[in-house]
C-alpha cells in the first residue's frame, strides 16, 4: 500500500462513502494531510508533526460526526480503498501543480518550504 494511502487510512467508509466524499469540509483535509505526509515522507529536510497531524484527523472525524455521520459510516470511508484512491490522485495532481512531481525530492522540499513560509495548512503540518 503506497504511503499516502496510509495517511488516508487514519479517517475513511459503503452508503455513506459517496455522501462523505461530498463533504468538503472532510475532503479537503484529508487531502491537506496527504500531501503533508507526501512531503515529509519525500524530504529529509522536513518532518510531519505528528501529533499535530493526529489531532486535525480528529477534528476531521468528528466534524464528520457533527455532520451527521455515523462511527459506522466513518468507518466504511477509512476502510474503502476506492475513496483512498480517489483522494490520494487529488492530492498528488495537487501537489504536481505546485512542482512537486512524484519521485523528485528537491521539488517536494521546494514545496514544502513554501508552505512552512506560507503558514498553509500544509505547513501547519510540517516542522524542520
Amino acid at each position: 500500500m503506497p504511503r499516502l494511502a496510509l495517511a488516508f487510512a487514519v479517517l475513511f467508509a459503503q452508503p455513506a462513502v459517496a455522501e462523505l466524499e461530498q463533504e468538503p469540509r472532510i475532503t479537503e483535509g484529508l487531502i491537506t494531510v496527504g500531501i503533508a505526509y507526501e512531503i515529509s515522507e519525500l524530504c529529509p529536510s522536513l518532518d510531519a508533526r505528528t501529533i499535530r497531524g493526529l489531532r486535525y484527523l480528529l477534528a476531521l472525524k468528528a466534524a464528520a460526526r457533527d455532520l451527521g455521520y455515523s462511527d459506522a459510516e466513518i468507518d466504511a470511508f477509512i476502510d474503502d480503498d476506492a475513496a483512498k484512491d480517489r483522494l490520494e490522485a487529488v492530492a498528488r495532481a495537487r501537489l504536481a501543480a505546485k512542482g512537486a512531481r512524484r519521485g523528485d525530492v528537491a521539488a517536494h522540499c521546494r514545496v514544502g518550504e513554501a508552505e512552512l513560509a506560507a503558514d498553509s495548512q500544509i505547513g501547519r503540518l510540517l516542522s524542520k
